[in-house]
Parts: structure tokens; C-alpha cells; sequence
């Protein structure tokens, strides 16, 4: 899944870690999250919906983005003192079926920021997070 700023404005760095957080929130209760990157104008999620016991359905990935959306924007714009969308009304998703498609992917995501030229190496970037499982030096570059 990756979600846009709206009008790809750059989130200052002091809101980064606030958009990582709102990410990891229900990790573990809605979803089931592999990787999160969140970049100076974007955010990419892997993750697996899990299943609302209540409900006796998966969490749809709609609830899953407008919580972590909603927090966030509400949190962003508080802490930078503003009003107004801070993200895109649309978020793009891709369904991965294979594992040998998922950990292309998260080799993908992971190298977002070296790629960017933000850091020269995936793991001294702050804003990324991996799941303990998924070990993204053994991926092959």
C-alpha cells in the first residue's frame, strides 16, 4: 500500500516518526505489517489484514488506511500547528501472491531510501521499519 501528501508536500522531519507510529498502532490487532517506509512525501506498507473476531470478517483494507491516515493527519496537523488534508483522498494498493513477490518487494521498499539518496544505506534511514521475521540483509541486491 503506499499513500501520497496531498499535493506531495514534504513532511517536515519532526512528523515522521508520528506517520511510522500511526503505522505500527494496530499492528498486530488489524494487520499483520511486514515493512513501513515512510518518505519525505510518501508512505509504502506491506501488510496482511487480520480477522475482526467481532465482526467475523478480515479488516478491509479501507478501515485499515483510514485509521492510520486519519491519526496521522490529525496528529500532523496538531503538532505543526495547521489545518487542512495532509493526505491524498487515494492510497494504491497491490496484491502480492507469491513469497518470492513479497520479498521483492520489500527489498524494493527497504532500498526507497537509498535510492532517494537520502541515506547511503537502507537501515541508517529512521523512518523504515521491518518486521523481526523478515531479515533484509539476506535479501539479494
Amino acid at each position: 500500500m503506499t499513500f501520497c501528501t496531498d499535493h506531495r508536500w514534504i513532511l517536515p522531519e519532526c512528523v515522521r516518526s508520528t506517520v511510522l507510529a500511526c503505522c505500527l498502532h494496530d499492528n498486530g490487532s488489524k494487520y499483520d505489517l511486514r515493512v513501513a517506509v515512510v518518505m519525505p512525501d510518501h508512505t509504502h506498507l506491506i501488510f496482511a489484514p487480520l480477522v475482526d473476531y467481532e465482526a467475523r470478517e478480515v479488516y478491509s483494507l479501507a478501515k485499515i488506511m483510514d485509521a492510520i491516515k486519519g491519526a496521522s493527519a490529525h496528529k500532523i496537523n496538531r503538532a505543526l500547528g495547521r489545518k487542512g488534508r495532509v493526505w491524498q483522498a487515494e492510497s494504491l494498493d497491490h496484491v502480492l501472491r507469491s513469497s518470492e513477490g513479497l520479498d521483492a518487494k520489500i527489498q524494493y521498499l527497504i532500498e526507497n531510501p537509498v535510492r532517494a539518496g537520502l541515506v547511503q544505506e537502507w537501515n541508517q534511514y529512521p523512518w523504515l521499519w521491518t518486521k523481526a521475521f523478515v531479515n533484509p540483509f539476506a535479501l539479494v541486491r
